[in-house]
């Protein structure tokens, strides 16, 4: 009875404690097997790991439902509930791990410049210490593949676009007025001091759904975040002298900076191309102020400036010069608020206001415009995993611009527009694996003005084909109100908003002190502004019938690997377009766009000299012009552009620094078009003049001096 008893308690005791055999297979995305995976059942020491073909096998004394756990080093770790008696032969996928570093990014249409980007094409110490910039970070950003450099302008032209279609926003806030006010052939400056600023993206097509009112482009300014610490600053610089103050504290920091220009005593020095009755002059300031608070920040930036100058300008119509006597003053604000609440949201917020103001004598005639224009913006995004974001908002632009024309005789005319755009946007941010990602959004606005509802989506697509290489794919729709130039005589006449489409292919390598980018593109136009006069007018007709086309290819290489202490960077573009718009008869090539353009900029440290030298040559082929004694319209072509530029910034002491640079050093008579007579001579022709740079050559010699606690700061960032 003891034996039979023994062997029912023994049988009956494998029934309750009988383990449960688990198997399955453990495969990627691809159906490849997975070796060396773990596997086992969570909160016990039951499991296995997977051989060479991903297969495994194991026993547990775990019942009913359970997570299985399987978990590799390159993979997400994947937990699914189970029936343990059930699951036999079952196939496990896992999924690509994230890996912020490894990563592939969204690049098409974007250039980045500052220590935080992913991928940087320069670093912001690279824009003001280019040769020929001084100190301008528009002409820096003329170096780089797809813009133009236009001297007699100043502006930033990109891939076949007018300068106004770009578009310049500081911290997320649209600039509405971000150059210097000036004349025809004169060039302008941008208006912001360069050392403000921590990081720039310039962006030449495809951009977010969350920027607007941009055709071409969108240049993107971010402040810094936070001081390293208190520190002055002074310049004192061959056109004038400046002095700034950075004041930290432990939840806040305030930095305010002012200078003062006066080209006069270097007018007297150095005569220029210019009949001036009296020299530029400027007095500027910015302030910025930061706010820390647990979890979020406050910006508040301001900048001003008040410029004037007098001066006879040549003019082909006329026997006498022109005077042309300007005065602005130009008031820039905003308020931005960045922080996070709940789980993982995100808000970015803020307002700006702009406000600008000429007064204009052109001998006895009198123009006087202002403009008011302000920014409202509202965004939240959420990160909901690694794999995806979400991101949706809205704009709201208010600008009125109102201008009077007094001649010497006759009666006041007066001219301007009040619009009010309201926009909502929203974009998702897709990472399918560390080699694929995604950015799709929609943006809708409403022009009240022009009476109008636009729909703008935009795509992007990247795949990245090794660790240091990938390419990118964007398409986009962009719409854009009239220049002013125009749609300030919308109460004769009805506008409708300008539109652009743009197709991007980007392939692009980056590694340690090494990049490479080529990008093709194709932007298509229409609705482009035409009339039928000479000059604009209020009594022109206008019409949205034109259109244009741009495409071509941008290549860009940096290297800072090479050669010990030389960084230097290679930039070509070559773009075909053609517009037909203003007054143009056809389709031409406008006169602003060169064929082929090349910048080479080298910067070279000598350590024992303490001292940094650097170089920049540009080239650029001949711009077209219209020569009204010829039949066929716009085609005359000058002369090549080429400029080599020079600078030198010498460290007298870790904080005291002597700067020289100097512009054209080989003195190139370049020309950049001609202007003609609007009547033939009396034998027929037509009188034409030459439209050349202001100076053949531009010296620049400053001293800057940095006073600081740690007695290691300086100012060759902001040279």
């Amino acid at each position: 009875m003891k034996s039979i008893a023994t062997i029912v308690i023994l049988l009956f005791s494998n029934f309750l404690f009988a383990q449960a055999t688990l198997s399955g297979t453990v495969v990627d995305k691809k159906g490849n097997p997975i070796a060396g995976a773990n596997i086992f059942i969570e909160g016990t020491y039951d499991g296995a790991t997977s051989d060479n073909t991903g297969f495994f096998f194991f026993e547990t004394d775990a019942k009913g439902t359970q997570t299985l756990v399987v978990s590799f080093l390159i993979f997400e770790t994947s937990k699914t509930t189970i029936d343990v008696a059930n699951y036999k032969g079952k196939t496990i996928t896992l999924e690509e791990s994230y890996n912020a570093l490894d990563a592939v990014v969204i690049s098409a249409g974007t250039m980045e410049a500052g220590d935080k980007a992913k991928v940087s094409v320069l670093k912001p110490l690279d824009i003001v210490t280019t040769a020929g910039s001084a100190g301008n970070i528009i002409a820096a950003l003329q170096t780089l593949p797809g813009t133009q450099s236009v001297g007699e302008d100043g502006r930033l032209f990109v891939r076949g676009g007018e300068a106004n279609e770009t578009q310049t926003f500081v911290d997320g806030l649209r600039v509405a007025q971000p150059y210097n006010a000036t004349i025809g052939n004169v060039p302008t400056r941008g208006r912001f001091s360069p050392f403000l600023f921590n990081g720039i993206a310039l962006s030449t097509g495809g951009y977010s759904a969350e920027y607007g009112e941009a055709l071409s482009s969108v240049l993107l300014f971010n402040t810094e975040n936070e001081p390293d610490h208190n520190k002055t600053e002074i310049s004192l610089m061959s056109v004038g002298l400046g002095v700034g103050h950075t004041q930290k504290w432990t939840k806040s920091s305030l930095s305010l900076s002012t200078s003062y220009i006066n080209l006069a005593p270097y007018q007297a020095a150095i005569p220029q191309n210019i009949d001036w009755n009296s020299p530029y002059q400027s007095l500027s300031g910015e302030m910025v102020y930061r706010y820390h608070f647990n979890s979020g920040t406050l910006k508040i930036y301001t900048a001003f400036d008040a410029s004037k100058f007098d001066i006879n300008q040549e003019n082909i119509n006329s026997v006498d010069k022109i005077r042309v006597n300007l005065n602005n003053d130009n008031l820039y604000f905003n308020i931005s608020y960045k922080g996070f609440f709940g789980a993982h949201w995100q808000i970015t917020t803020g307002m700006s206001y702009g406000y600008n103001k000429n007064k204009i004598g052109l001998n006895l005639d009198q123009i006087d415009n202002d403009e008011n224009a302000a920014h409202l913006k509202f965004k939240l995004n959420k990160k909901f995993s690694n794999y995806f974001k979400l991101s949706f908002g809205t704009d709201y632009f208010v600008t009125q611009f109102d201008e009077s024309f007094s001649p010497s005789t006759g009666s006041t005319k007066a001219n301007g527009y009040h619009s009010n755009i309201a926009a909502a946007f929203t974009e998702a941010d897709i990472l399918f694996s560390n080699k694929w990602a995604a950015k799709v959004g929609i943006r809708a606005s409403n022009n009240n003005l022009l009476q109008e509802t636009s729909i703008s989506p935009r795509i992007s697509f990247a795949y990245k084909v090794a660790k240091n290489s990938q390419f990118s794919l964007a398409y986009g729709d962009f719409t854009q109100s009239p220049s002013v130039d125009y749609i300030k005589y919308s109460k004769y006449h009805q506008f409708k908003s300008e539109k652009a489409t743009h197709y991007i292919l980007n392939f692009q390598y980056a590694k340690e002190s090494q990049t490479f980018r080529a990008e093709a593109y194709y932007k298509n136009y229409t609705n482009l502004v035409k009339y039928d006069t000479q000059d604009i007018a209020y009594n022109s007709v206008f019409n949205n019938n034109g259109s244009a086309f741009a495409k071509g290819l941008d290549v860009f290489w940096r290297d800072g690997k090479l050669v010990k202490n030389l960084e230097y960077w290679i930039s070509y573009s070559y773009i075909d377009t053609k517009r037909d718009y203003k007054n143009f008869p056809t389709a031409v090539t406008p006169n602003f766009v060169a064929d082929h353009t090349l910048s080479l900029v080298t910067k070279y440290f000598i350590t024992d000299w303490r001292s940094q030298v650097g170089f920049t040559k540009s080239f650029a082929s001949g711009r077209p012009y219209n020569n009204p004694n010829e039949t066929q319209f716009m085609n005359g072509k000058t002369k090549a552009f080429n400029n080599l530029s020079f600078n030198w910034a010498y460290l007298i002491s870790q904080q005291k620094i002597l700067y020289f640079s100097v512009s054209n050093v080989l003195g190139t008579q370049n020309v950049f078009g001609y202007e003609y007579a609007n009547s033939p001579n009396a034998s027929g022709v037509y009188n034409r003049r030459t439209i050349t740079p202001t100076a053949d050559r531009f010296f620049f010699v400053g001293f800057f001096w940095t006073i600081s606690q740690d007695k290691k700061e300086n100012q060759l960032k902001s040279l």
